[in-house]
């Protein structure tokens, strides 16, 4: 089996999509932490498991709660010795629009998916390089890739994942830890009521999960984008066009206006291999020698 020996920790498993990642993982022989925060459901699912014939223990705390989080960590590294894979999946959905939203409501999303992805990704990072092994899968979504009305919170929390993952990609690069994100569309417990019946018969989450092999496997790239449903994928990018150099002076931002079609201009388009190629780009347009400020980066 492609993962055998290797362990996984997947967050908001007890149903739905969690669910799936989870039972695939182990069907591919991955050792499974099923995070969630119902203890019931989180051990219901690691029965399913070891009923199969895999190995997992089922383990209930929030993915916000720091000391909670820790002690999953530690009880995965008691049991196994290592951890592998991490599956930040848990969310929420708090859906309405900007005007109607609460803060509290904002808060509460940005809260359990980015800081709940970041805690997890904290508590794992450092046995991961310490291994010089690691796959951290984000969970993104179109919602915040390409935006969706009555979400401004569940899509600000989902393209900050993005950016988290960009960053750790970077960071876990050397130590041989690579981070991806899938953005799925499935049907679960955050659907019902957003989509019809129709369309959530069409959107089984068991078809999202096969796309985690291609994010966590030996072989698995890093700052992937890879978007599933349907049995569909396809991959996204962050791009940026090849622009114009408008320069200063009183007239500047005229010319810009002038320019705005050049501007947007996508082909020639690129994906930046990290955040300061706009600025390379931007110095060596005007002229100015960027090798000092790059070596920065």
């Amino acid at each position: 089996m492609k993962l055998r020996d290797r362990t996984a920790i997947v967050t908001g498993a007890g149903g739905g999509l969690g669910r799936c990642h989870a039972l695939l993982l182990a069907r591919l022989g991955a050792r499974v932490v099923v995070n969630d925060m119902n203890a019931e459901s989180a051990e219901r699912v690691a029965d399913e498991i070891r009923a199969g014939g895999g190995e997992a223990i089922g383990v209930a705390a929030s993915v916000t709660d720091e000391a909670g989080v820790a002690a999953m960590v530690d009880q995965a590294m008691a049991a196994w010795g290592r951890i592998d894979i991490l599956i930040n999946n848990a969310g929420i959905l708090r859906d309405k629009s900007f005007a109607k939203m609460e803060i509290a409501d904002f808060r509460a999303v940005v809260d359990v998916h980015l800081m709940g992805a970041v805690i997890c990704s904290k508590a794992v990072w450092e046995m991961m390089r310490k291994q010089s092994y690691g796959r951290i899968v984000m969970t993104t979504s179109s919602s915040g890739l390409y935006g969706n009305f009555g979400q401004s919170n569940y899509g600000a929390a989902k393209m900050a994942l993005v950016g988290l993952m960009q960053t750790l990609a970077l960071e876990g690069e050397k130590y041989g830890i690579r981070v991806n994100c899938l953005a799925p569309t499935a049907a679960t417990q955050m659907t019902d009521g957003v989509l019809t019946a129709e369309v959530l018969a069409q959107l089984s989450p068991e078809l999202v999960s096969p796309g985690l092999l291609a994010l966590v496997g030996e072989e698995a790239p890093t700052r992937a984008i890879l978007c599933a449903g349907a049995g569909h994928f396809a991959r996204a990018h962050v791009t940026l066009t090849q622009g114009v150099q408008i320069g200063g002076g009183e007239d500047a931002a005229t010319r810009l206006v002038a320019a705005w079609d050049q501007i947007s201009s996508r082909t020639g388009e690129i994906v930046p291999d990290y955040g300061f190629t706009q600025a390379e780009r931007e110095l060596a347009s005007s002229g100015a020698e960027a090798a000092s400020i790059a070596a920065r980066k």
